[in-house]
């Protein structure tokens, strides 16, 4: 469906080193983008495999909002100058486990070990709000944009003053890598950037921020405490 020309919304779990935080990304794609990457990288609360957590995403016309547990960590607001960039076309869920140990854990430092496999994802209670399209047709079903109303109008759709102030806290906490201020990718920041020119300080030119895995373990180790390791109901959105 759509080749070259596809659009994309993604959790992906990066893998760990053992006694350290689970990392994981979020990304974007539109249009069949896959150049224009738009993935931000953070460290994990908790360790996934252990327990089920709800992993939802939000897709509108307007936004994209990414959420663990009811907590809102990621939010793209479109505008015009995004273009196709923003996802328009219908999409299917897709879950799987792929082996991306060229990049995925430590910049490809640790690859995959088969001597452990099978490897196993294990998923539970999805629930899919939207509209139904033949997945033959590539175009939007006629009766989309009730539905898409519908929707935008739901209380889901908007982030509360409680939801906004735990987003802010989980990205001060657990954020480690952001394409915004990726200068070497992009010396001119996407359009949906917003720029703060007190956080972009804390970045190097990679996109990363400046501290080492050292400092990282020890602000993890006190912060999880914090957080908690919350376990909604075995549940699962996407």
């Amino acid at each position: 469906m759509f080749r070259k020309t596809h659009d994309e919304l993604d959790f992906e779990f990066l893998g760990n080193v053992r006694g350290k935080a689970w990392r994981f990304q979020t990304n974007m794609y539109g249009n069949g983008s896959t150049s224009r990457g738009r993935e931000e990288r953070y460290y994990l609360w908790f360790d996934p495999s252990k327990h089920f957590h709800r992993y939802t995403i939000l897709w509108t016309a307007k936004n994209i909002i990414f959420y663990i547990d009811n907590v809102p960590i990621r939010e793209i607001v479109r505008n015009d100058a995004m273009g196709a960039d923003f996802p328009s076309k219908p999409m299917a869920l897709y879950a799987t486990i792929w082996d991306a140990s060229d990049w995925a854990t430590s910049g490809g430092r640790y690859r995959a070990n088969y001597k452990y496999a099978p490897f196993v994802a294990e998923f539970t209670d999805l629930v899919l709000h939207g509209c139904p399209t033949d997945p033959l047709e590539e175009v939007v079903a006629a009766n989309c944009s009730d539905r898409d109303d519908e929707l935008a109008s739901a209380e889901f759709t908007s982030i509360t003053p409680k939801q906004r102030l735990a987003m802010k806290k989980f990205r001060e906490k657990y954020i480690y890598y952001s394409y915004c201020y990726d200068r070497l990718r992009y010396p001119v920041p996407p359009p949906e950037c917003v720029i703060d020119p007190m956080e972009i300080q804390q970045y190097k030119n990679t996109g990363r921020l400046k501290f080492d895995e050292k400092h990282r373990t020890r602000r993890f180790k006190k912060r999880s405490q914090v957080l908690g390791d919350k376990s909604y109901g075995n549940q699962e959105d996407v």
